[in-house]
């Protein structure tokens, strides 16, 4: 499916596209960002806490210390600015109905986000959990 889709922004170079990638489904960094950026397609991306999945596999533990040095205060924030780092990403859409997620969610594009050497860190830390 990815590779269909890299190849219909190459032919039909649409406005903007939306797909799945998170911090653990990570394959739309090989070919389809990459793509996107050249042919200046707007990436929208879905599900970036696989079906809240991520919160279960962090319940209970703590963020990094060096969290703080990309303002980052939730977890959600961590996976979102994972995903908003990578400078193919237009806009993540987490689909919540509850405020105070909506609200924790929107810090997430507030303040620094993560470089690449950064972003591999993050990659790395939720390996180790």
């Amino acid at each position: 499916m990815r590779k269909e889709l890299a190849l219909l922004i190459k032919k039909e170079q649409p406005d903007f596209v939306q797909f799945n990638y998170s911090i653990v489904t990570r394959d739309a960094e090989r070919e389809l960002l990459p793509v996107a950026a050249e042919f200046k397609t707007a990436v929208l991306i879905n599900r970036p806490f696989e079906h809240a999945s991520l919160f279960q596999a962090v319940r209970g533990k703590p963020l990094p210390a060096w969290a703080a040095d990309i303002d980052c205060g939730s977890w959600a924030q961590f996976f979102l600015k994972y995903i908003l780092g990578h400078p193919a990403v237009t806009c993540a859409v987490p689909a919540t109905r509850n405020p105070r997620h909506l609200l924790n969610n929107m810090r997430g594009a507030v303040g620094r986000l993560p470089d690449e050497k950064t972003r591999r860190k993050m990659v790395t830390y939720l390996g180790t959990l």
